[in-house]
């Protein structure tokens, strides 16, 4: 595997010390693409009943959802509406993906999801879809139906995921458990869908070096892309009862805290892994307890790229390849 320390021109592509998504999709369509966000109108098992119904302790979806997504309003009218936002922002970006991001977007009987995403692919400027979901809410007639759609368009299967931890899952309400992931995670990349998972850092009951350590098992998964979130307590959620109740039990960093340890995080994640975000942002009228304030995401991706240049840290760095059982199969 080859890096270049003098110049900065990284194995993949760019002088990103990482595995940027920017530099992926440039790979794979050599120009600028964007991700639209659609929201069908799906909701989640956690809520409505199957599993619970106060939802994982964590969760208030309004806090990352565009103002255009508005299940009222068809899909095509919203990948429509989005592509006009983001031509006015990013004016380089000729191809788009529809990204369904709302809750669980695979909990639906199979009809309807084939008339939600067929319907999403019949715009001429849409590429693929990526498609944010449950691991327990995917089987094998659904995954089925996607690798179909991945023979002529891009397809992403999404999977919150959170942590590695059982008893970090079952603290915050998650309703499955890790093993229930890593199935989600070898169903879909057994069948060439690319697959990417979500994981909250600081979530209560996991120590700085277990986070760190958990790398070694997403290491081991068969993902294409990885989301890293930093907890973030909103209002209205559970968690933010639990804030007031017991906040002892909540470790925040400041935002050098956060960078130093995700710089850890990254050195010992498996370098073909695409790295979407390390971090979050959310409007402010969400936000309860301790906060890093109006920081954009630019900005923390900045100071990111600055910390690992001067500890000259990129990823894989400390990575130890393991004889990995998805390697097999993909042979």
């Amino acid at each position: 595997m080859r890096y270049r320390t003098d110049h900065r021109m990284y194995i993949w592509g760019d002088d990103r010390p990482y595995n940027s998504y920017a530099a992926y999709f440039r790979r794979l369509f050599g120009s600028r693409v964007q991700k639209v966000a659609v929201n069908a109108g799906f909701t989640c098992p956690n809520r409505d009943g199957s599993i619970s119904t106060g939802g994982c302790t964590f969760c208030n979806n309004s806090a990352f959802t565009p103002s255009y997504c508005i299940p009222t309003k068809s899909i095509t009218e919203q990948i429509e509406e989005g592509i006009e936002f983001h031509r006015r922002r990013y004016r380089t970006a000729s191809r788009y993906l529809a990204y369904f991001q709302s809750f669980s977007n695979t909990y639906a009987p199979l009809d309807t999801l084939k008339r939600m995403y067929d319907e999403a692919l019949s715009n001429p400027l849409v590429a693929g879809i990526v498609v944010g979901t449950r691991p327990d809410c995917v089987d094998e007639e659904k995954l089925d139906y996607f690798a179909t759609l991945a023979v002529d368009h891009y397809v992403a299967l999404e999977y919150g995921i959170e942590s590695t931890d059982d008893a970090v899952l079952a603290a915050v309400n998650r309703g499955h458990d890790y093993a229930t992931a890593v199935r989600a995670v070898e169903m879909t990349a057994e069948r060439g869908i690319h697959c990417g998972a979500h994981f909250i850092l600081g979530l209560p009951g996991q120590s700085d070096e277990e986070q760190i350590a958990q790398t070694d098992k997403i290491n081991a998964l068969p993902l294409t892309t990885v989301k890293f979130h930093q907890l973030q307590v909103f209002r209205g959620t559970t968690m933010a009862e639990l804030y007031d109740a017991e906040p002892d039990k909540f470790r925040f960093w400041t935002v050098e805290q956060y960078i130093e340890l995700f710089s850890e995080i990254l050195a010992r994640l498996r370098p073909d892994i695409v790295v979407e975000r390390f971090a979050s942002e959310a409007p402010p009228r969400y936000h309860y307890g301790r906060n890093w304030g109006l920081v954009r995401n630019e900005t923390l991706w900045s100071m990111l790229e600055k910390r690992l240049l001067e500890k000259n840290i990129y990823q894989g760095k400390n990575f130890i390849p393991l004889q990995l059982e998805f390697t097999k199969k993909q042979k």
